[in-house]
């Protein structure tokens, strides 16, 4: 059964998610501010117990959603998901780019949530059997134990920005449209405005510039091209 941790000061919605969640499958734990996530985290960092994912609201007390995500990779490697509410656009373009996964806006389908939750563990839990394998490149890409090295040098991706790697190197010369990378790499239909899939290849495209000047090439109107 997944193990995972809410993080969210509204302990009504945190109830109803946990209840809904507990019925699919699912062991939820719930905490009511930034302080609780971050001690929660580094409790079972190195437990059998350790969390496989984490739902995290932006608008939280003691410490905001934002500041636990400068904080985490110092702590944990757990994949994540943001709470947002849809006027804060800004705030899920920063979280992004502080290495969240994904992000769902409030008020909260759990329905949603749990395609979310489903679709996130599934990429960082596919077996050694069901991977494709990938072409030569000055990138390697461990995909059973999801690690990525450069000429021999490891380098810090998220778990999302992995598996855009994958994606476009399984495609590596080829433009890969943006629709197809959000539908099978994010799991969710491309929305007009919708920046996420930008800030995932943006923050990718810093990592790997050391290596190359232009890594990954945005081709206007079509999509993106890994051209390393």
């Amino acid at each position: 059964m997944p193990n995972i941790l809410i993080g969210d000061d509204d302990e009504e919605l945190t109830q109803l998610l946990q209840e809904y969640l507990h019925n699919h499958g699912i062991h939820c734990d719930c905490v009511h501010d930034g302080a609780a996530v971050i001690q929660r985290l580094k409790a079972v960092a190195h437990d059998d117990s350790a969390y496989d994912l984490l739902v995290l609201d932006i608008m939280m007390p003691k410490i905001d959603g934002l500041s636990v995500l400068r904080q985490l990779p110092n702590i944990s490697d757990i994949p994540v998901i943001m709470l947002t509410a849809k006027s804060e656009e800004i705030d899920r373009i920063i979280g992004l780019e502080l290495g969240a996964d994904d992000y769902i806006t409030k008020p909260c389908n759990p329905r949603e949530l749990l395609a979310r939750i489903n679709a996130v563990i599934k990429r960082t839990n596919t077996t050694t059997s069901e991977h494709t394998p990938l072409p030569e490149s000055r990138l390697h890409l461990d995909q059973n134990q999801r690690v990525c090295e450069i000429d021999g040098v490891a380098l810090q991706v998220t778990g999302t920005e992995f598996d855009l790697l994958v994606a476009l190197l399984k495609q590596k010369g080829e433009v890969v449209s943006k629709a197809w990378l959000s539908e099978n790499v994010l799991q969710r239909e491309l929305q007009p405005f919708d920046r996420s899939l930008d800030v995932h290849v943006s923050r990718l495209r810093k990592k790997l510039q050391p290596f190359h000047d232009e890594p990954i090439k945005a081709v206007r109107g079509k999509g993106y091209q890994l051209v390393l």
